[in-house]
């Protein structure tokens, strides 16, 4: 099934996607802030959940035909410190509007590519809610909690503590989101959530 959803992603006409986003709101400079937050947090359920890493997005970059935007992994990493929670200040720069939209193409064209592992990850965390268990008692669920809040702390500013519940919920909040990036037209989805939350984040 994987393979399948792979040749889809492949098939898919980068192109169009780029132009659906154009079509769309560009965020004005206030939101910039939290719109680098949020992407960069949908990368990191993303790589917790999958347990991919850079060298699978510069990949899906060059699949994408964005290789002039994302080309190596210094320049990821640049995109990806432009978070204004991440530690540290090396490295940090602006994003513009283009390389926001390379790295919604690219989350969504990786949540496809994983979606039956979104789906398992999303199918227990609703069996379990059913059963009044909590979510980290299904190994694949605590596996990826476990993951997402220890990379957090490891890559985030710690200046005011976010607890182990915050974090949790944030994690799940996340997983749920990537289901819905994973499906078609989750690029344009992505795109206006990044844009609708970054007035209320």
């Amino acid at each position: 099934m994987l393979k399948v959803m792979h040749s889809a992603a492949n098939s898919a006409t980068p192109n169009s996607q780029w132009e659906d986003l154009i079509k769309l709101p560009a965020p004005n400079t206030v939101q910039w802030d939290n719109i680098k937050t949020q992407l960069d947090l949908v990368l990191l359920a993303l790589e917790t959940l999958t347990g991919i890493g850079s060298e699978a997005m510069l990949s899906a970059a060059t699949d994408l035909n964005l290789e002039s935007r994302v080309p190596d992994r210094v320049a990821l990493w640049r995109l990806r410190q432009s978070n204004p929670l991440r530690k540290g200040q090396g490295g940090r720069k602006k994003l513009d509007v283009e390389e926001a939209r390379s790295l919604v193409l690219i989350i969504c064209y990786l949540a496809k590519q994983h979606q039956e592992l979104i789906r398992r990850a999303v199918g227990l965390l609703e069996q379990m809610a059913e059963n009044n268990r909590e979510p980290h008692q299904a190994a694949l669920l605590g596996d990826y909690i476990d993951a997402f809040c220890n990379t957090y702390q490891e890559r985030m500013e710690e200046d005011e503590k976010i607890s182990t519940d915050l974090l949790t919920s944030l994690a799940l909040k996340l997983l749920v989101d990537l289901l819905f990036y994973s499906a078609p037209g989750g690029h344009r989805r992505l795109w206006l959530a990044l844009i609708d939350r970054s007035t209320k984040f």
